[in-house]
């Protein structure tokens, strides 16, 4: 399974049905954890709302990256874009089953996951149970020993099947 982060902070819910349309037409049985609206990270900018999604592929993570790039465009995402500026859409593979990878462009597990609340909370949300593949920790665990307080996330109703947050 592998498990994605989606985020935007242009045009938003928009922008998030639009990418989880594509995603659920190039991979079927996409799940969804809730979506949560909190503060840009590492610049000024407007709030964005990020979710994660799963799913069974039988690509490579290059190709399933290759794919999550094309849903971005499609969302008015330019690949020169700056890293720390506004993102009409940003998807990052947080982790592709158990695979450890440190390949340049692809950090498997994916760093920030433990750093990141709107990369862990939804994800833990989404996959409880999921061990993380070098730590061996689950996510709810992971997610119950996270400093919540420092990284306030409101819930977003996207308008979406099975992304509504739990308040």
């Amino acid at each position: 399974m592998a498990y994605v982060a989606a985020g935007s902070n242009v045009e938003p819910l928009s922008n998030l049905r639009l990418a989880l349309d594509a995603l659920a037409a190039a991979f079927p049985g996409l799940q969804c954890s809730p979506a949560y609206r909190n503060r840009a990270v590492g610049f000024e900018g407007e709030d964005f709302v990020n979710l994660v999604v799963g799913f069974d592929t039988d690509l490579d993570p290059r190709a399933v990256q290759a794919r999550l790039q094309q849903v971005e465009s499609r969302c008015g995402r330019a690949r020169d874009a700056p890293k720390w500026a506004p993102r009409s859409m940003d998807l990052d593979i947080l982790l592709y089953g158990d695979r450890v990878s440190d390949e340049p462009g692809l950090l498997l597990p994916r760093p920030d996951l433990l750093r990141r609340a709107y990369m862990l909370r939804p994800l833990a949300e989404l996959a409880p149970g999921l061990r993380h593949p070098t730590l061996g920790v689950p996510m709810a665990e992971l997610w119950a020993a996270f400093d919540r307080a420092a990284h306030p996330m409101q819930p977003v109703d996207l308008g979406w099947p099975g992304t509504d947050a739990a308040t």
